[in-house]
C-alpha cells in the first residue's frame, strides 16, 4: 500500500514538472488519503497485536 504512495507521489512530481498542476494536485491528494488509509490500518493492526499478545500473558 505504501508503494503506491510513492507511486502517486512521483506521477505527481513529473506531472509538476510537466506543467500539469491539477495532474499533479489529485495525485498528491490520493496518496494523503492511501497514507492516511495505511497508517489507520497499522495502527488497527498494532492494537489488535498488542490485544492478542496480552491474551497469551494471562
Amino acid at each position: 500500500m505504501l508503494s503506491l504512495v510513492v507511486t502517486l507521489l512521483i506521477i505527481a512530481l513529473i506531472a509538476a514538472v510537466l506543467g500539469f498542476g491539477g495532474i499533479a494536485g489529485a495525485a498528491v491528494g490520493i496518496a494523503k488519503i492511501v497514507f492516511f488509509v495505511a497508517l489507520v490500518l497499522f495502527l488497527i493492526s498494532l492494537v489488535a497485536g498488542g490485544f492478542r499478545g496480552f491474551g497469551r500473558r494471562l
